[in-house]
């Protein structure tokens, strides 16, 4: 397929700057892929009653470090920001930093740290990072939310909330899974009131999940990897839903990644840790997932081709559409999508 036939319907207005308060009073566009891409407008607080007892929703439980850190380079002063990643071990990290770096190059934190770039090349940066007691510490103390570009504001400190799920347990990604912000403990409990399950993975979103699609064929794109686990009692409950008929909704393209990477052995869904690289395109054929919860996506996307190899380019792009007329909220902050099939009105 051609990367241009993701140039879906987009308007830059739609993009929301903050979410709704509160989250789950998001607008939820339900399209049923069984019924010729019907459409519903709900709201995210409906779910319970648009899934059936026995359903099992699947959340992404990692945890958005304030990976945003400013520094200055050694011995000119500039100022920057640069963005931690992923923790190598023993203080080398990999890291997002603009301008024209070689390795050997030093950059100082607040409060005395010494970051040296050991790693510099078209694929990654590494940053051995000394003087401090921690990243971690180094990241609290003086790191900020990375919000994405498309969000014109400065972070503040209601990001520190809102751009957490509810679920966050595991630091180390460096965006929120959006689609799990829209979830409260009002809804979850309603969720568990309507005999609806729910079971967790990780997934620690890194640039993979945004790195650019710049081939005209989208074959010849190349997803970077992320790290995953999913545990011996997700599994377990995604084997009991499948084999009682129920269905498995991921709430999110991460968890979307991170379940289909773990059936990919050729024998079902299995305990799976490690880096996820699988690349979801239109023609996929998907093992664990039935349905899912996914916020509106950039053009030219992975996150929008993934959504496509479930529901069709032409349904996807007719439902972008409406959503655009409709004046839905666009993007990390914004409105949701269920998408599947046999959905039961909302009560």
């Amino acid at each position: 397929m051609l990367l241009s036939e993701f140039d879906f319907p987009f308007d830059p207005a739609l993009v929301a700057d903050h979410p709704v308060i509160p989250r789950d009073r998001a607008r939820l566009l339900v399209l049923d892929r069984q019924a010729g891409g019907r459409l519903m407008h709900r709201q995210v607080a409906d779910l319970p009653s648009l899934l059936q007892p026995g359903d099992l929703v699947v959340v992404n439980n990692t945890k958005v470090m304030p990976a945003r850190v400013p520094a200055q380079v050694r011995p000119n002063g500039k100022l920057l920001d640069l963005l931690f990643v992923q923790d190598l071990g023993q203080g080398l990290w990999e890291v997002l930093m603009k301008g024209r770096f070689r390795p050997g190059a030093t950059v100082e934190f607040p409060g005395g740290g010494i970051g040296e770039i050991v790693e510099r090349s078209q694929l990654r940066t590494t940053l051995q990072v000394s003087g401090v007691t921690s990243v971690y510490d180094l990241m609290q103390a003086a790191g900020t939310m990375p919000l994405p570009p498309y969000i014109k504001r400065e972070p503040s400190a209601d990001d520190q909330q809102w751009y957490q799920t509810l679920f966050a347990r595991h630091e180390g990604a460096i965006a929120a899974p959006t689609a799990g912000l829209h979830f409260t403990r009002d809804l979850v409990q309603a969720l568990a009131g309507k005999g609806i399950e729910m079971a967790q993975v990780t997934l620690h979103v890194g640039p993979g999940t945004f790195r650019s699609v710049k081939t005209e064929r989208i074959e010849d794109h190349r997803m970077l990897g992320e790290r995953i686990e999913v545990s011996v009692q997700t599994v377990a409950q995604i084997r009991r839903a499948r084999e009682q008929g129920h269905r498995v909704v991921a709430v999110g393209t991460t968890v979307v990644r991170a379940l289909e990477t773990a059936a990919q052995g050729g024998r079902g869904i299995e305990p799976f840790q490690g880096q996820a690289e699988l690349f979801i395109t239109p023609g996929f054929e998907f093992q664990v997932i039935n349905a899912m919860v996914t916020n509106f996506h950039l053009p030219r996307t992975t996150l929008l081709m993934l959504v496509s190899a479930l529901v069709g380019v032409a349904p996807l792009r007719a439902a972008y559409e409406e959503a655009v007329a409709q004046r839905y909220r666009f993007y990390s902050y914004g409105d949701a999508m269920l998408i599947g099939s046999g959905w039961a009105p909302a009560t």
